[in-house]
């Protein structure tokens, strides 16, 4: 197949196209320099079979409005300029409801009408448009990792304070995390065929996250003990950061958010068994081996 791949550049796309190609396809590689999605279609787009559309504005802080152009006027223009290819479009696990646990979630608990972030409620957005296509295919990934990684592994590394990081809850919380290669494998099941819709995406099988940062300190070869905070206290605590930070205008978000919290301290799981029964996904355990080298 001849398969097209926005946000090229980045973490997800690339990994994506590495192994497209790894997997035999031909692959027309996109990236902002090539077309800029906020703009709008593009004016000669290439012939392909199918177009997996992983450009996104990633991220739980700042200004709504370029995260809106980016997430859902990008995916607008994406689906404009490929109208007949199969389209396969990379989303978020952020689309569940962020303020109750999310329990081996089916994918017709989302969307919902209250979110936390503008990345979440833009891509909950985008899904919508995606979904008017009725042979599209939207895949929901939670807390992608591995080789690359931009987002999760710095956030925890720059989270440790001399020995210690501190996390918010006992850190039993149950969480679904997606490897970008077991998410690499679920594109290319998805290119190649299967019923339309939304498809939750993750590893195997649901890990602590207190025991998979314990993991992953591990493999970085890290002598660091994770302590947990009290939701009850953090919650209000990060809602006034959050509030005090907007005021003051500042381009960082602060530390601790109620977003990250609701990802941390929350259960986050997913339920496969659309993936699995239609798609043939067959995903591999969590596992942070190498994670020395990422």
């Amino acid at each position: 197949m001849r398969i097209a791949v926005t946000g090229a550049g980045g973490f997800v796309g690339g990994a994506v196209c590495r192994g497209l190609v790894a997997d035999g396809h031909r692959v027309v590689p996109l990236t902002r320099r090539e077309w800029d999605i906020t703009t709008g279609p593009m004016t000669d787009p290439p012939e392909v079979d199918a177009v997996v559309h992983c450009a996104a504005a990633v991220t739980d802080w700042g200004p709504l409005e370029p995260v809106r152009r980016a997430n859902v006027d990008g995916t607008r223009h994406v689906l404009a300029t490929f109208r007949t290819a199969r389209f396969v479009h990379v989303s978020t696990a952020s689309v569940y409801d962020p303020f109750r646990p999310t329990v081996r979630a089916v994918e017709a608990e989302a969307p919902v009408g209250r979110y936390l972030t503008g990345y979440a409620a833009t891509k909950a957005a985008a899904e919508q448009l995606v979904l008017h296509r009725p042979d599209a295919v939207v895949l929901r990934p939670h807390a992608v990792y591995g080789p690359g990684d931009p987002t999760l592994l710095p956030r925890v590394l720059g989270a440790i304070r001399g020995r210690t990081l501190w996390i918010v809850g006992d850190g039993r919380a149950a969480q679904s995390l997606t490897s970008v290669a077991n998410l690499v494998r679920a594109v290319g099941l998805a290119c190649a065929g299967g019923p339309g819709g939304a498809y939750n995406i993750a590893d195997a099988e649901p890990v602590e996250v207190g025991a998979a940062l314990r993991d992953l300190l591990a493999a970085r070869g890290l002598a660091v003990r994770v302590r947990g905070l009290p939701i009850g206290v953090a919650w209000p605590v990060a809602g006034a950061l959050e509030r005090g930070f907007r005021l003051a205008g500042t381009r960082r978000p602060p530390r601790l958010t109620r977003y990250a919290i609701s990802h941390l301290a929350m259960e986050r799981t997913l339920d496969l068994t659309r993936a699995t029964t239609l798609l043939g996904y067959a995903p591999t355990p969590t596992s942070f081996a190498g994670a020395a080298d990422w």
